[in-house]
C-alpha cells in the first residue's frame, strides 16, 4: 500500500498546480462572462477548441514516448532528453512560423478577417507549450513534483494578474470610472477594440515566461538531432498522435460544430453564436472534473510505467481505479447538486440558461478518466495501435451523435454525445484489455458508486427547498450520505492502507 500512498502524494502535489491553480484561473470565468457578450465569448470558445487539436500536433505523442523509453532498462535518460527536446524545438519552430506566415488567410477562413494578431499570439503560445512539454515531463520523471507545481502555479497567477489588469483595471480607468488621472497612461497601453484578444495576449506572455522559469532544465540541454535514432520513438508515438487527435475530436467537436449544426432559431431570441458562447461558459463548470483527471494523469503516467515489471501491478491498478472513481463520483455529486451556487461564476444571467448540460458533461469527463486508467494495458504492452483504434471509434461516435442529437436537443445533444463517446470507449478498452493485460477492476463497486451519486443528484432536484440555506444544508447532507457509504464499504481497505 506504500505504492498507493506514493501515487496519492504525487497526485496531490500535481493537483496543487492543476486543480488549485486552474480553480483560481477558473475565477476568470465570471470576469469573461461579465465583460464579454455570449457571441464575443464564442470566439474564445471556438479558437481554443481549435488550439486543443493543434496542441496534439505540436507534441505528436513524444511526451508519452519519452516516459516509455526512459523507463527501459538500458535507457540513457540524459541523451534521450537531448534528442527528444531537439526534435520538439525544431518542429515547433517550423509549425509556429507556418501559422504566422499564413495568418491572414487563416483568420479570413475562420471568419475573423483583420485579426491576424489572434493567430500570431496563439501560434507562439502553442509553440512555447510544446517546447516546455519535455522539460516538464523530465520533472515528472524525476519526481520533482514541488518544482513542477511552483512553476505551473506561477504561470497561472501571471495569467490571472494579466487578465485582471487589462480587462478590469485598465478597462475601468479607460472608461473614466475611477483613477481618471491615470487615463492618459492607460490609454497608451490599453485598446478597448482588442476585446477578447487580451485573453490570447496574456496567455502568450505568461507562457513565454515558462522559459526562464525552466532555465535549469534548458541550461543543460544540448542540441542533438538524430532522426534515425529517434525512429523507434516516432513509430511508438505515431498511434498516440492519432489517438490524441481523435481524443481532441471527442472533447472539442461539440464546441466547433454546435454553431453550424444547431438549427437557426433553435433557442428563442438566441443566435447560434450566442448559443456557442453559453455552451462554452457552462463547459467551464464541467472542466472542474477534467482538472482532477489532469492532476491524476501527471502522476499516473510515470507511475504506471514504473510499475510495469511488478507482479502485483494488476491489483495495484485495480485499487487505483477504485479510489479514482470514488473521488470523481464525489466531485460529480458535489458540483451537480450545488449548481445554484456555481451559477454565480457565470456572470451575466444569459449564460445561466444552459446549466442543465453540466451534470451530463461531468459524468462524461468522469468516464474519460476511467478510460485513461484503462489505457494502461496497451501502453505497457506496446500495443498503442489499439489506443488509436479505440479513440477513432470514439471520434466516430462523437461525430454521429453530435450530428443526430444537436438538431433535436441542442447543446444537451452535444453533452450527451460526449458521454456516449467516453462511455463506449471505456467499454471497448476494458473488453480488449482483459485479453492482453487482465486487471481485476471492481466493476460492481465502480457502477455502484456511480449509481449512488446519480441517485443522490436526482434527489437534490426532486425535492427543492425554497429557503436557500436549508437547500444548501440538504445538498451537503446528500454529499455526506455518499461519504458515509464510502466509509462503511471501504473501511477494511482504509485500515490496510494506514498500517
Amino acid at each position: 500500500m506504500s505504492i498507493a500512498k506514493k501515487l496519492v502524494g504525487q497526485t496531490a502535489a500535481y493537483g496543487l498546480s492543476s486543480i488549485v491553480g486552474r480553480a483560481l484561473n477558473y475565477l476568470l470565468v465570471p470576469l469573461y462572462t461579465g465583460v464579454f457578450a455570449p457571441d464575443e465569448y464564442g470566439v474564445v470558445t471556438k479558437l481554443y477548441a481549435i488550439v486543443a487539436f493543434l496542441n496534439i500536433v505540436y507534441t505528436y505523442g513524444m511526451e508519452t514516448a519519452f516516459f516509455r523509453f526512459s523507463n527501459k532498462p538500458d535507457a540513457d535518460r540524459r541523451a534521450l532528453y537531448h534528442k527528444v527536446q531537439t526534435l520538439i524545438i525544431c518542429s515547433s519552430l517550423l509549425l509556429t512560423a507556418g501559422f504566422i506566415l499564413f495568418a491572414s488567410p487563416i483568420t479570413a477562413g475562420l471568419g475573423y478577417p483583420g485579426r491576424e494578431e489572434y493567430v500570431l499570439w496563439l501560434a507562439i503560445t502553442m509553440g512555447v507549450d510544446a517546447i516546455v512539454a519535455i522539460p516538464f515531463a523530465r520533472l515528472r520523471l524525476e519526481n520533482k513534483a514541488a518544482r513542477f507545481a511552483i512553476i505551473r502555479l506561477t504561470n497561472i497567477f501571471l495569467v490571472i494578474g494579466g487578465n485582471l489588469f487589462f480587462l478590469l483595471f485598465c478597462r475601468h480607468v479607460y472608461n473614466g470610472e475611477y483613477l481618471t488621472e491615470l487615463r492618459p497612461i492607460i490609454a497608451a497601453i490599453y485598446d478597448p477594440e482588442l476585446g477578447v484578444g487580451y485573453i490570447f495576449l496574456v496567455n502568450m506572455v505568461a507562457n513565454l515566461l515558462f522559459i526562464p522559469m525552466l532555465w535549469k532544465e534548458f541550461s543543460d540541454f544540448r542540441f542533438k538531432l538524430s532522426l534515425p535514432e529517434m525512429w523507434p520513438m516516432l513509430v511508438y508515438a505515431f498511434p498516440i498522435l492519432i489517438m490524441g487527435l481523435a481524443g481532441a475530436t471527442n472533447e472539442m467537436l461539440s464546441r466547433l460544430m454546435l454553431e453550424d449544426w444547431l438549427p437557426e432559431g433553435f433557442y428563442e431570441g438566441i443566435s447560434n453564436e450566442e448559443a456557442l458562447g453559453i455552451f462554452g461558459a457552462n463547459y467551464k463548470l464541467a472542466i472542474m472534473m477534467s482538472l482532477m483527471i489532469q492532476a491524476f494523469r501527471y502522476s499516473a503516467e510515470p507511475f504506471f510505467f514504473s510499475q510495469a515489471q511488478d507482479k502485483n501491478s494488476p491489483a495495484t491498478f485495480a485499487a487505483v481505479m477504485r479510489w479514482f472513481v470514488i473521488i470523481c463520483a464525489l466531485a460529480y455529486l458535489g458540483i451537480s447538486a450545488n449548481l445554484d451556487i456555481f451559477q454565480y461564476f457565470l456572470g451575466q444571467e444569459a449564460y445561466r440558461t444552459g446549466m442543465e448540460v453540466v451534470p451530463v458533461l461531468l459524468l462524461a469527463y468522469l468516464f474519460n478518466g476511467v478510460y485513461y486508467n484503462l489505457t494502461v494495458w496497451f501502453k505497457l504492452t506496446d500495443k498503442t495501435q489499439y489506443g488509436t483504434y479505440i479513440t477513432i471509434f470514439g471520434a466516430i461516435v462523437t461525430v454521429v451523435a453530435n450530428y443526430l442529437l444537436i438538431p433535436v436537443w441542442g447543446s444537451m445533444g452535444s453533452a450527451v454525445a460526449a458521454f456516449l463517446c467516453y462511455f463506449s470507449m471505456s467499454v471497448v478498452c476494458y473488453a480488449i484489455g482483459q485479453k492482453y493485460f487482465p486487471v481485476p477492476y471492481p466493476l460492481k463497486a465502480i457502477f455502484g458508486y456511480l449509481m449512488l451519486a446519480t441517485g443522490l443528484i436526482w434527489l437534490a432536484y426532486a425535492w427543492e427547498l425554497e429557503n436557500f440555506w436549508l437547500r444548501q444544508v440538504y445538498h451537503l447532507g446528500l454529499c455526506g450520505v455518499f461519504l458515509i457509504v464510502v466509509w462503511v464499504v471501504e473501511k477494511p481497505a482504509l485500515r490496510r492502507i494506514n498500517r
